[in-house]
Formats: structure tokens, sequence, C-alpha cells
């Protein structure tokens, strides 16, 4: 039985080792995590000329996709959401940012399997009308600390536990929630650790602000979300 292919959409990097020109790249651990549950993960170029790319090209360029993971990086620029330009943003590109909100939109739009990380749950947030605290007051940066999980929710269910043990590297966060999303798990501090869709019936989907790799090698629970992806996508192949 073939593999369900996961689209991961590469992150646009100054350098990397071993190669002389700029990069592009994914973490390795997010990709053998993908390769781990049973999909076939591949990473595809985000092409937005000039900060653009319509409805037409993005379907036709991920049509191929049984399922989609939206991975972490660099800062969203606030042009896509309001507001000044704060002076901790980083690693921001137009071009990235594009090609990112319009898998987010198509993606949803076409009830293909989501699974959306850190900045990939700010992504979506942001394709949908919502808004981001641009720097946090208390970073969340090289921290691991636990979860607690509402019942009755999608992440509660996909990790099967009430706490989860998560490991969180951001400065940014969600501020108002974007159409359509629900926050449905947050942290001590009040920060969003997890949105999902208001409407059941609308396709898988699953956001999660902390970064499952670091420890899903180690942590059953977290490499459970890998799992539930690549499940939704076998099933949406089958289908």
């Amino acid at each position: 039985m073939s593999r369900p292919l996961i689209a991961v959409p590469a992150r646009f990097s100054s350098s990397a080792a071993a190669l002389r020109y700029e990069a592009e790249v994914s973490a390795r651990k997010l990709i053998e995590a993908v390769y781990a549950a049973g999909g076939e993960p591949l990473s595809v170029h985000p092409s937005a000329p000039g900060g653009t790319i319509s409805k037409a090209d993005i379907a036709r360029r991920l049509d191929f996709a049984d399922g989609v993971l939206l991975p972490g990086g660099g800062d969203l620029h606030p042009v896509h959401y309001g507001g000044a330009r704060h002076e901790s943003l980083y690693d921001m590109d137009l071009e990235q940012d594009a090609f990112d909100l319009a898998v987010a939109r198509w993606s949803l739009r076409a009830r293909r399997p989501l699974l959306a990380i850190c900045r990939g749950l700010q992504v979506v947030n942001v394709a949908l009308g919502g808004t981001l605290v641009q720097d946090m007051p208390r970073h969340h940066r090289h921290v691991r600390s636990e979860l607690t999980l509402k019942p009755d929710t999608a992440v509660h269910g996909v990790l099967g536990q009430d706490v989860a043990t998560i490991s969180c590297y951001h400065h940014q966060a969600v501020d108002r929630l974007g159409t359509g999303l629900i926050a449905t798990a947050s942290a001590d501090d009040g920060v969003v650790e997890a949105i999902e869709l208001a409407e059941p019936g609308r396709g898988w989907f699953l956001a999660v602000q902390w970064h499952p790799e670091d420890t899903a090698d180690g942590d059953p629970a977290q490499q459970r979300l890998f799992g539930a992806l690549v499940s939704a996508a076998a099933a949406r192949n089958r289908g």
C-alpha cells in the first residue's frame, strides 16, 4: 500500500550547512515524524512571485497532496493582519507568507487534512482574518511545560491524555481568533496552544502552537499528532 502524500511547504533559508547558496529547508525531525507515521513527506517550493499567488495556481500545485503540514518558521509580516511592525520581528519574507497563507486557505477550502505547527497555526489564524500578538510579554522559547487538555476536543482525542508535556519555541501568539476557529487548549498564562474548526464536518484540521516534532521520537502522544494527519490523509486517499 502506498504512503499518503503529505505536502510540506519548504522554508526559505539564507544559508544551510553543506550548501553554497541560499536554501530551502524542512526540519529533519518534522520530516522524520511524518515518515514514521506512515506518510511520504514531500517538500513544496514556496513560489509566490511578488508576494502573490492565485487560487487556481495553488490548487494545481497541491492537488497531488493527500494531506498538508504547515510547519514552523520565521514571523509573518504584520501587513497581513494590521498594526505597526515590532522591532522583535525576524526572518520575514512576503513570498513565503503569501504561499503559506494560500496553502492554508486552499487546504481548508478543499478539505484536505491539515496539521499546522507553531508559525503554521499563526498562518491559519491570519488566513481566516485573525490577528497575532507580535511580541509576547514572556516568550515561550526553549520552554517545556505541561498543558491541560479539555475533554471532547480534537487535540485531547488525538493525544489521548488529559495532560501533555509540550516543547515550545515562539515569541508570538494568537490575539484575535480567525473566523470559524475556536481555541481548545491554552497555557497557564493564557497563550492559545491549540485551535480547531468551530463547525465539525469541514475536514480534518488541527493546529498546535508548540513543536510536537521536538519530542515525537520519544513521546508517543506527540507522535500521534502526525499519525492522525497521515490516517486522515490515507482515508481521503482511499475515499
